[in-house]
C-alpha cells in the first residue's frame, strides 16, 4: 500500500489528490455548478438528424446539444418496459433508425469538451464497485488488465450462474479480481434492484429529465479505487468524512479503517506541496531530475510533448546522455497526462537516438509508465521522423481547460502583437484614414507601453506622418487597453 488519498472539500468545490510516495500523482475536481454528466442517463428528444454524418443532436436539458453517432446506437433495454420507441440495431441509415422530435434514452459518456457537446450512447450501463451491468450487452465480460486465466474463468463462471438468463450482461472491472464469490454475488443482486429503480423511473421522467445520475466525486473515488494501494484516506470536512465512511462501511468495508478526518490547522494540501505541484502542472515546462524538461503545449488539435537535455551534460558520452534523458522523460510523461488529464492524440519528440537498442528500451519504459494510468491508453512505434504517437481516451475536460481559461490579451494564443507592430499598425491607419476622410487631426488612445514608444523611438515616425497628411497627431494613454488595442479618433 503506497497511495495516499487527500480530498480536501469547501462548500462548492471537492478536491481530491491522489499521492504516491509523497508525489501527486492524479488530480480530480468537481465544482457544484459544474459537476460532470459522464454516466447520467437522461431521457433525451431528437432534435435534428444528419445523414451526412450518420449522427444526430438531441436535446437533453444542457446549454449545448448533445451528439449521438450511429455507431452508439444499440437497442435500447426499456424498449419492452416503457413507452419510449425502441432503437432498431445498427444496420440501417441513421434516417432509418431516428427521426426528430423521438424521445430517447441516452446515457453520457463524454462531458462536453470546450465548445462541443457532450457525446452520447444508447448503450446504458451502470457501475458498482466490482461489475458493470449493461442490459443490452447479452454476454459476460472480464476487465483485459485481469490476466490469469484461472481467476478469469472463476469469475466467468460466479456470473453466469448468478447473472439472469434475460439477455443482460455483466462486465468484470479491474477491482473484481480475487472477489470472494458471495460478494460478486451481491452486487449482481444490487445492480439488478437499481436497474429496475431505473426503469420505473424513466416510465414516469419528462423529456431532459435525468432518469439516473452518477455518484458525487468522493463516493466515486471510494467506489472505483484500489483499495488494496491505499494506505490512508485523509478527509478535511468532518460532514463528508462521516458520509464517505458510511459508504466505505457498506460498500468497500477494507477501505473504512483507513479514512481518517484531518484535523490540523494547517491546509491538507500543504502536507506534500500539492497547492505547488498543481500551479506546477499548469506550466508548459516540467524539469527532469536530470537537468533535462520536457515542454507540454496542448492546443485544441492534439498535445506535444517535446524532451530536451537541457542542462544534463552527462558523464560518459552524447549516446548515453540522450538515452539517459529519454528514459527519465518516458516516467514524467507517464505521470504528467495523468495529473493534467490530457487525451486525443499526444505527440512525443524525444531526443533522437541512433541505437535502435535504445529505442525499443525507451518505448519499454514509456510502455511501463502507461501501464498505472487508468484511462486506455496506447501507443505506436517510432515514426521515420523520430516521433512517438499516444492515444489517451478524452473523457473530460484537461485540467488546464478546468481550472483556466484563454488569456483576454491573446485569446489563447499564447502572444500577443509586439509594441512595434501595434505602432506601426497605428501609423498604417492613420495615413488611410487621412486619404478617406476629412479631419482637423488624429487622436491615438493606446496602451503606456504603445504611446511610450510613439513618443520615444517612433516619434520621428510622428513628425513625418503630419507633415506627409498636414495635420496634427496627438498621443493619448488608455489604461484599460491592452497591448495591442488601439483606437484612431478623427478631430
Amino acid at each position: 500500500m503506497s497511495d495516499e488519498v487527500l480530498i480536501n472539500v469547501t462548500p462548492r468545490e471537492t478536491r481530491v489528490a491522489v499521492v504516491e510516495s509523497g508525489i501527486l500523482q492524479e488530480f480530480f475536481l468537481e465544482r457544484a455548478n459544474r459537476r460532470g454528466l459522464i454516466g447520467t442517463i437522461i431521457k433525451g428528444k431528437i432534435l435534428r438528424v444528419l445523414p451526412g454524418m450518420q449522427a444526430a443532436f438531441v436535446d437533453i436539458g444542457r446549454e449545448r446539444s448533445a451528439f449521438l453517432h450511429v455507431s452508439d446506437i444499440v437497442v435500447n433495454p426499456l424498449a419492452a418496459q416503457t413507452s419510449i420507441p425502441p432503437v432498431p440495431e445498427i444496420e440501417l441509415d441513421i434516417t432509418q433508425l431516428l427521426h426528430e422530435g423521438q424521445e430517447i434514452l441516452v446515457q453520457v459518456f463524454k462531458d462536453q469538451l470546450g465548445s462541443k457537446g457532450a457525446r452520447l450512447t444508447t448503450q446504458l450501463s451502470i457501475p458498482s464497485r466490482y461489475l458493470v451491468y449493461m442490459p443490452s450487452l447479452g454476454r459476460i465480460g472480464i476487465s483485459q488488465r485481469i490476466t490469469n486465466e484461472e481467476e478469469r474463468e472463476r469469475l466467468k463462471n460466479i456470473l453466469e450462474a448468478a447473472a439472469p438468463n434475460n439477455g443482460c450482461g455483466f462486465i468484470v472491472r479491474t477491482n473484481g479480481e480475487g472477489v470472494a464469490e458471495q460478494d460478486i454475488i451481491a452486487d449482481v443482486q444490487f445492480l439488478l434492484k437499481l436497474w429496475d429503480s431505473v426503469v420505473v423511473r424513466a416510465q414516469t421522467v419528462p423529456v431532459q429529465g435525468v432518469v439516473y445520475e452518477e455518484l458525487p466525486l468522493v463516493m466515486r473515488i471510494i467506489r472505483d479505487i484500489n483499495a488494496s494501494k491505499v494506505s490512508r484516506m485523509r478527509i478535511d470536512s468532518l460532514e463528508t468524512y462521516e458520509k464517505v465512511r458510511e459508504f466505505a462501511l457498506q460498500f468497500v468495508p477494507e477501505l473504512a479503517e483507513r479514512i481518517e478526518y484531518y484535523e490540523d490547522d494547517h491546509p491538507i494540501y500543504d502536507l506534500y506541496g500539492i497547492e505547488d505541484e498543481i500551479q506546477r502542472s499548469l506550466e508548459p515546462k516540467v524539469y527532469l531530475k536530470s537537468g533535462g524538461s520536457i515542454v507540454i503545449e496542448q492546443t485544441e488539435a492534439m498535445t506535444t510533448i517535446d524532451v530536451n537535455t537541457g542542462g544534463f551534460v552527462g558523464r560518459r558520452n552524447l549516446d548515453e546522455t540522450i538515452f539517459k534523458t529519454n528514459l527519465e522523460a518516458t516516467q514524467v510523461i507517464g505521470r504528467q497526462l495523468r495529473l493534467r488529464n490530457l487525451g486525443g492524440i499526444i505527440i512525443i519528440d524525444f531526443i533522437d537516438m541512433l541505437d535502435e537498442a535504445h529505442r525499443q528500451e525507451v518505448l519499454r519504459a514509456l510502455e511501463k509508465a502507461l501501464e498505472k494510468d487508468p484511462v486506455h491508453t496506447s501507443f505506436g512505434q517510432f515514426s521515420s521522423l523520430g516521433l512517438v504517437e499516444v492515444t489517451r481516451k478524452r473523457i473530460r475536460e484537461s485540467l488546464e481547460h478546468l481550472l483556466c481559461e484563454p488569456c483576454q490579451s491573446c485569446q489563447g494564443r499564447g502572444y500577443v502583437k509586439s509594441v512595434e507592430t501595434v505602432c506601426y499598425e497605428i501609423l498604417r491607419d492613420i495615413l488611410q484614414q487621412s486619404r478617406t476622410y476629412e479631419s482637423k487631426g488624429f487622436l491615438v488612445l493606446a496602451a503606456q507601453s504603445v504611446v511610450d514608444m510613439l513618443l520615444d523611438d517612433e516619434s520621428a515616425s510622428i513628425a513625418e506622418l503630419e507633415t506627409l497628411i498636414g495635420k496634427p497627431i496627438k498621443v493619448q494613454v488608455e489604461s484599460l487597453y491592452l497591448q495591442d488595442n488601439y483606437d484612431v479618433v478623427m478631430l
